[in-house]
């Protein structure tokens, strides 16, 4: 944040005609120095919509202005380091309170489908927690915690969202079960090769109250379709170790 906001001072300062004549058509940008100056604009402008906190434009020009043009600023060094804290400080507790917010509402909404589907016919759920379904039933052997799997799958969220899919890839995934998410190995270890199962994953089970920003949020549960396809373990282990 103290860096972004350093880097305003480097700024060249928009002229203020432009503010002024808002019935104009707005000049064309030709050279360099008028799109880096337009293009840091954007840049300082889209920041603090982001954050929501009100900016004074005049203020934040008047500041550019002297810090640009080497006049003696209006506030210290302190001065500014303190308002600069102060902001950082607001900005980090709003996006504690919104993380916060966001995990007690996915928890709250994973439990709630945990439950409605543990009674669905068909559905299993182990001791961990971890739901699945039999959708096909294989007949080859079943993988450990340490072996190779090649598997396809497409993962989404409670709400029907998918955030992944190898089959639209045109990929399987190969991977140690024990280097995927604890639901994942200990589903894999439950499926014969062949196999197709539907896997629910708590959250405790997947990525946990941190998620995957932005593809996974805290706390959510997934829902995974699984097709084991190999085991792999017998290429994996005539790899030459380094």
């Amino acid at each position: 944040m103290k860096k972004r906001i350093a880097a305003l001072a480097l700024t060249l300062l928009l002229p203020t005609a432009l503010y002024a004549q808002e019935a104009r058509q707005a000049p064309k940008l030709a050279t360099f120095q008028e799109k880096l100056s337009y293009a840091t604009g954007l840049d300082i402008g889209g920041y603090f919509k982001e954050t929501g906190e009100e900016i004074q434009l005049e203020n934040l020009t008047r500041g550019l202005s002297d810090a640009y043009t080497g006049k003696t600023p209006a506030m210290s060094k302190e001065e500014v380091g303190q308002v600069l804290q102060e902001f950082a400080e607001k900005m980090q507790a709003k996006q504690v309170a919104q993380l916060t917010a966001l995990q007690e509402k996915n928890a709250t909404a994973g439990k709630a489908f945990l439950d409605k589907n543990a009674k669905k016919k068909g559905v299993v759920t182990t001791k961990t927690g971890l739901q699945y379904e039999v959708q096909k039933e294989g007949t080859g052997p079943k993988p450990g915690p340490n072996d190779v799997v090649k598997f396809n799958y497409t993962g989404s969220t409670i709400d029907g969202k998918e955030f992944d899919n190898s089959i639209k890839r045109g990929t399987p995934l190969t991977m140690p079960a024990s280097q995927l998410i604890p639901g994942w190995t200990e589903a894999l270890q439950l499926m014969p090769v062949g196999s197709k199962y539907r896997l629910v994953v708590p959250s405790d089970l997947a990525y946990g109250e941190s998620g995957l920003p932005p593809v996974i949020e805290p706390n959510a549960v997934l829902i995974f379709d699984v097709e084991l396809l190999s085991i792999e373990t017998a290429k994996a282990d005539a790899t030459p170790k380094k």
